[in-house]
């Protein structure tokens, strides 16, 4: 039986079958940004009106224009580790890339690693002269290597001094501050990838925000590489997504029910916040169902709660959309989803074909969404991770 803690929540709602190709758009090689902005709130913002089509172009600074008291903006606050390793086979000498994926338990680490061939269960991969010795223990889906570190110290420590950011395949420039691959108000370390949307803000900017009235609340998605896995499916409906680590706080939750409760605007600065927050409310509807409080004429019942939910803690109030706790989620949002908290999006510019692309659509139609990437490209606006940002509102 899973555990509370293994449970994948799994969303796949369309109302049709779609075409991976229909999320396609061309995209000249120069608009991807090789290096971040000195200046992070300098970045230009596209805005784009669900409800009409309407394109507008202004600076990110000025994003705080286009909210209102009330509103709340969720910050995915993971933290990137440094999780690329180079080392050497003991006994050869040959060289080997390692990338942490997560960690499983204690020292042992999912892994990818290059190349994978001589990886074979046994094999010592030597880091930094033996400062870190890691030996593979198994292979696992996709190829990973399970690795088991040994080492003196502390692990975070080691790492943070021979490892480097797992930087997209897509940015082939040298990354000379690690820093500007963090968001500044990044926390919780676990993450293979920035949540790049929140790239743009600085202390400054969320202190302006928090001034006006809208408030702030912090969830945690770990970013796993597969942000970066292209669709292999032709059939967006046949596409897998990977599974990843979400958490949210007692005080983020409340931030968030409140807001809805109040008519507030739900604002997601990226698709990791959206994920966390979505996988939450699924999960709290399911874990309502199952406790009777939605029973077929609207009324509250008590009832008693099934094992195979993500833990969850603190009161259960009516009319909640979402509850504290932590899971692991692989929720794939498309065109056909019903947003259950989401209200507005503050994202980058995704990969053609990507399912983030694809949960742009999902919020703005399909159409709308690569009407305003054209537009993007035609104003020339510097796409993805170091990129520009994009206002669904």
């Amino acid at each position: 039986m899973q555990t509370s803690m293994e449970r994948r929540i799994t969303v796949k709602e369309v109302r049709d079958s779609m075409d991976v190709k229909d999320f396609y758009y061309e995209l000249p090689q120069e608009l991807i940004a090789q290096d971040p902005l000195e200046d992070r709130s300098s970045s230009r913002l596209l805005v784009l009106k669900k409800g009409t089509g309407e394109v507008e172009h202004t600076s990110f600074r000025h994003i705080i224009d286009y909210l209102e008291p009330g509103d709340c903006l969720v910050l995915n606050n993971t933290k990137v580790i440094p999780a690329r390793l180079f080392g050497e086979r003991e006994g050869t000498g040959g060289k080997v890339e390692l990338l942490l994926l997560k960690r499983r338990e204690n020292d042992v680490w999912e892994t990818l690693v290059k190349p994978g061939k001589k990886a074979r269960p046994g094999t010592k991969i030597l880091f930094g002269g033996g400062l870190l010795t890691g030996e593979v223990q198994d292979i696992v889906e996709d190829g990973n290597r399970l690795v088991k570190f040994s080492y003196e110290g502390i692990f975070e420590e080691i790492l943070d001094k021979l490892g480097q950011m797992p930087l997209p395949p897509y940015i082939t420039h040298k990354l000379l501050d690690k820093d500007r691959y963090q968001t500044v108000y990044a926390k919780e370390e676990g993450s293979a990838a920035a949540p790049t949307a929140g790239l743009h803000f600085t202390p400054g900017l969320l202190a302006q925000i928090r001034e006006k009235g809208i408030s702030i609340a912090e969830v945690t998605l770990h970013v796993g590489l597969g942000t970066f896995r292209p669709v292999k499916a032709e059939q967006v409906q046949d596409h897998h997504m990977h599974s990843e680590f979400y958490q949210i706080s007692e005080e983020a939750a409340g931030i968030i029910n409140e807001t809805k409760r109040r008519g507030g605007r739900v604002v997601c600065v990226g698709t990791t916040s959206c994920r966390t927050v979505e996988s939450a409310a699924r999960d709290l509807k399911a874990r309502k169902q199952q406790e009777g409080m939605l029973a077929q004429n609207g009324e509250v019942r008590e009832g008693v709660l099934e094992e195979g939910l993500p833990s969850q803690s603190g009161n259960m109030r009516t009319g909640d959309v979402v509850q504290a706790g932590s899971g692991w989620t692989d929720i794939f949002i498309y065109p056909g989803y019903q947003f259950q908290v989401l209200d507005a999006l503050i994202t980058n510019f995704h990969l053609p074909e990507s399912t983030l692309v694809m949960l742009v659509s999902a919020l703005a139609g399909r159409e709308q969404v690569l009407r305003a990437y054209r537009i993007a490209v035609e104003e020339k606006y510097r796409f993805f991770s170091f990129g520009d940002a994009m206002l669904v509102v």
